[in-house]
């Protein structure tokens, strides 16, 4: 009987046969280029894409706004191309370095979109030369629980920030998060908004939160605010009732007589 089964079931696999496998849609080669140079220098290079469908594949490539207003540097063979179905096709671009580009790096992306989806492929290129880290804290404000600020990139090389936080009141120390790292690459000229959580700050006091940042190659900044912390949800009920206390105390001393000292002159003696 066992046996039996055996022949049984290696019958219906064999009718069954192997499944077929599910297409995963088109796909790129390459998700992350690394260019390195002098100025002046021209690079070539190219990322293929893999059309597994039966059927053509369009593709848009496209490069960010910011890419093509401030550092059109790079170069596509062209906006829009088509993919033959089940076929490998590449796709080349070119990136120039101006002779008086600044030394760092200069992070841009080339997006390939079609058939619903996109995907990117990250060209970083470094442009030797002297590196200069240099960051600057901003716009920082404190607002229902939260810690505002802005971290911006001056400098030429790629940043990690790390930000400790300290709040020194009128009586001590209020609050005091030692340096973590964030959870943010900023590159050259980039601008990040980011807000950290204080939802325990004092109910009355003059407080100065400071903001220091640090990242790689020395750089380092801080920001100081002075914030004062009021209670007025307690103190309203009291500033609304001193207009009517000031009125009773006027309303009351006008009421009041006036008291009157009559001095009588001493009489003359007489001659």
């Amino acid at each position: 009987m066992r046996a039996a089964a055996v022949v049984v079931l290696a019958v219906l696999l064999c009718a069954l046969g192997t499944p077929a496998t599910a297409s995963t849609g088109w796909s790129v080669d390459r998700e992350y280029v690394y260019l390195e140079g002098a100025p002046g220098t021209v690079f070539e290079d190219r990322f293929s894409v893999t059309n597994p469908e039966a059927e053509p594949l369009t593709l848009r490539l496209r490069l960010p706004h910011r890419a093509r207003a401030t550092s059109p540097w790079i170069a596509l063979a062209a906006d829009t191309m088509t993919v033959p179905a089940r076929t490998r096709a590449e796709i080349p671009f070119t990136v120039t370095v101006p002779v008086d580009a600044p030394p760092g790096d200069h992070p841009v992306a080339i997006t390939a979109q079609g058939a619903g989806r996109e995907a990117p492929v990250r060209v970083s290129l470094r442009i030797s030369g002297p590196r200069l880290a240099a960051l600057t804290v901003e716009d920082v404000t404190y607002s229902d629980g939260q810690i505002r600020y802005a971290l911006v990139n001056r400098g030429n090389t790629t940043l990690v920030p790390r930000l400790s936080i300290r709040a020194d009141g009128v009586f001590g120390t209020l609050l005091d998060r030692p340096a973590r790292t964030l959870p943010v690459s900023l590159p050259p000229s980039g601008r990040v908004s980011l807000t950290e959580e204080w939802p325990d700050p004092p109910a009355l006091d003059t407080v100065d939160i400071r903001l220091g940042v640090t990242a790689a190659g020395a750089a380092h900044a801080e920001s100081v605010l002075s914030a004062t912390f009021v209670p007025w949800r307690l103190l309203s009920p009291l500033l609304l009732l001193l207009p009517a206390c000031a009125l009773w105390l006027y309303t009351r001393r006008a009421r009041t007589p006036a008291h009157h000292h009559h001095h009588r002159r001493p009489a003359r003696s007489g001659a």
